[in-house]
Order: C-alpha cells, then sequence, then structure tokens
C-alpha cells in the first residue's frame, strides 16, 4: 500500500488556475481518484470528448443498449493512457470486479461490467465516462499547486455530476468563496 502524502488531496477537486501554461487542462475541473506520496491520479469531470456520445462507446463494445438512449456524453478524463475508460459515479453502485470507493460519495469503476450494466439499465444513478486520465509522479502535483497553478475544492456530486459543464469551472471556484472574474494567473510571494 502507499504511504499517504503529506497532503492527501484523495477526494478533493483540482481546479485549473488561469494562466496554467497547458492548454489541455485550460479551465479543467478534476476528481482526484488518489493520491499518496507516489503520485497522484485523477479524472477531468468538464471536458466532453469531441464528437462521442455514450451511446457510441457502447456500441463500439457491442453492448445491447436497453432503455432510454445514451446520448450522454463521453469525457476526455486527461492524456495520459487516452484508449483506457474510467467511469467515475455515485457510490450507489459498487462493481462485481472493482470499484474504487472515494469517500463517501463517489466510486470509480475501470472494468467493463459497469458499461455492461449501463447499457442495460442497472448502472449507477449518476456517472461520467472518461477515456484517459491525468497522472502526477511523486511530489510533481505538490510543486504545480505551489506554482499557482491549481486550487483545491471540496467535491460534491452535485458539481461533479450537476452543471453543465461549461459552468463547472466558475461553479467550483465559486463553491470556495471566490469571484472567479477576481483570479489571476500570476503567483504572488508577500
Amino acid at each position: 500500500m502507499s504511504e499517504p502524502a503529506a497532503l492527501d488531496l484523495t477526494g478533493m477537486l483540482l481546479v485549473a488556475m488561469p494562466g496554467m501554461g497547458d492548454p489541455r487542462f485550460d479551465r479543467s475541473v478534476i476528481f482526484l481518484c488518489a493520491h499518496s506520496a507516489d503520485g497522484a491520479m485523477g479524472l477531468i469531470v468538464n471536458k466532453p470528448a469531441a464528437g462521442m456520445a455514450l451511446g457510441d462507446l457502447l456500441h463500439q463494445l457491442e453492448l445491447q443498449v436497453h432503455g432510454p438512449a445514451h446520448t450522454a456524453p463521453v469525457y476526455f478524463g486527461g492524456p495520459v493512457e487516452t484508449a483506457r475508460g474510467f467511469v467515475l459515479h455515485t457510490c450507489d453502485y459498487q462493481s462485481r470486479l472493482k470499484t474504487l470507493n472515494v469517500g463517501d460519495d463517489f466510486g470509480m469503476t475501470a472494468t467493463l461490467d459497469v458499461l455492461e450494466d449501463i447499457a442495460r439499465g442497472a448502472g449507477p444513478e449518476r456517472a461520467q465516462v472518461m477515456l484517459g486520465y491525468a497522472g502526477w509522479g511523486p511530489g510533481q502535483l505538490e510543486g504545480e499547486i505551489a506554482r499557482n497553478g491549481w486550487l483545491t475544492a471540496e467535491a460534491h456530486p452535485d458539481l461533479v455530476f450537476g452543471p453543465q459543464d461549461a459552468d463547472k469551472w466558475m461553479e467550483a471556484v465559486r463553491s470556495m468563496g471566490i469571484d472567479p472574474l477576481g483570479l489571476s494567473g500570476a503567483a504572488g510571494r508577500a
């Protein structure tokens, strides 16, 4: 088992600061599934993959879709292993194979059975399907936070699964009591 990081952000949101310098993460909101001394892994929750709906993905996997049409977007979860799928979901669902429970409100499943269950209408109440993830090596995320690249916020299901994707960044910033218009990309030192 990994040793916990001095600052354990597992289950928190990372909110990209303006001017962070990496266009892949511009205005990103990332749910951190794991954070330890070995690094961190998270999923971007506000960037739908262009031109891909959940129904398309289920069809590619040759899964029969029962119930309502799956027009939900598939998300760009991050730039690492973009062909690998992850499902971030509410804790009402547990995979028959393996679900990583993250706090009391979230689970993350990366096995095919969750997509099979979603296709037949027996999946989680709320979920986002992602391709790829965001990853950091030991100390890398802490360094980016220290350089003013990220803010951290509490993760709530209504924020992660609720607002329109284009509004999640502003809502995450507001959840910290900060006016998004007042944010600057320049780090300051007193």
